[in-house]
C-alpha cells in the first residue's frame, strides 16, 4: 500500500500524504516513503517547487503511537526538508497535531484553510514536542510557542498564521495558494534554491547543534512511566492518571 500519492503540474510536484486508516500519523513507513520521494524531488530537474498536503480531514495526527518512526528517522526528514534545495509548501485543509506542527515548520511556506486545527498534544500523553523543536523554535513566536506547548489547547489558522507557523490562512487554501505557486514557477532554479540556503542557514545551524540532545530527550520521554501510561490512556480513550 501507498502512502505517499504523487502528481505534477507545471513543474509542481504535489505529495499526498494518504494514511487514513490512523489520520496520516507519521509511522515508519509513512515518514520513510515521504524521505524518498523528497529525494526523488530533490534530484529531478523538471521540478520547481513541492506541496506537501493530505487526504481526509487531518493533515497529520502525529507520530503513530502503534508504529511510531524512531526519533533519528523524524529528525532525519525535519532537516531534509529544510535542506532541500527546492521549497516545499504545506497546503493544510484539516486537522495538524504534534509532529505534524514539525512539517509545517520545517517547510518554507504554509497555507491553510479556516477549517484547520492545530495541537502541540504531546504534554497529554506525558511526553514533550523535542524533536519537532528543532525546526518550530527558530521560526514561531516563543510566547505563543509556551502557552501551546505547555496546554496543549487548540488553536485555529489565523492564530497560526499570527504566530509564524503558517504563512496565511484563508477561507479557499487553493485560491490562497495560486500567486505563491505562480512566483515559484516565474523563479530561477538557480535563484530557488541559493536564496531558500541564505533562509535556512541559521534555522539548519540551531538544527545540527541541537538535534542529537534532542533526539535523546525524546527517546527517554517515550521510554518512561509517564509517557506509558499517557499512550495507554489515548488509545484507550480515557484520561491519564494524572488528570486532575
Amino acid at each position: 500500500m501507498t502512502l505517499i500519492g504523487r502528481t505534477r503540474a507545471r513543474g509542481v510536484e504535489t505529495l499526498t500524504l494518504d494514511s487514513p486508516h490512523n489520520r496520516n500519523a507519521l509511522s515508519a513507513a509513512l515518514v520513510g516513503e515521504l524521505t524518498d520521494a523528497l529525494a526523488d524531488c530533490a534530484k529531478d530537474a523538471d521540478v520547481r517547487a513541492i506541496v506537501l498536503t493530505h487526504t481526509g480531514n487531518t493533515f497529520s495526527a502525529g507520530a503513530d503511537l502503534r508504529d511510531p518512526p524512531p526519533p533519528e528517522a523524524l529528525v532525519a526528514l525535519l532537516r531534509q526538508i529544510l535542506a532541500l534545495p527546492k521549497p516545499v509548501v504545506a497546503r493544510v485543509t484539516g486537522h495538524v497535531r504534534a509532529g505534524g506542527l514539525g512539517l509545517l515548520a520545517a517547510g518554507d511556506i504554509s497555507a491553510a484553510s479556516q477549517q484547520a486545527t492545530f495541537a502541540f498534544t504531546e504534554v497529554h500523553i506525558g511526553v514533550a514536542p523535542a524533536v519537532i523543536s528543532l525546526a518550530l523554535l527558530p521560526r514561531t513566536d516563543p510566547r505563543a510557542l509556551a502557552r501551546y506547548y505547555l496546554t496543549g489547547e487548540r488553536f485555529t489558522a489565523p492564530e497560526a498564521a499570527r504566530i509564524g507557523l503558517l504563512t496565511t490562512a484563508g477561507e479557499d487554501v487553493d485560491e490562497a495558494l495560486a500567486p505563491i505557486l505562480d512566483g515559484l514557477r516565474r523563479a530561477a532554479p538557480q535563484a530557488l534554491a541559493e536564496t531558500k540556503a541564505l533562509l535556512t542557514a541559521k534555522v539548519l545551524e540551531a538544527f545540527d547543534r541541537d538535534a542529537a540532545d534532542l533526539t535523546a530527550l525524546s527517546a527517554r520521554l517515550f521510554s518512561s512511566a509517564q509517557a506509558r501510561e499517557g499512550m495507554t490512556a489515548f488509545l484507550e480513550r480515557r484520561d491519564p492518571a494524572w488528570v486532575v
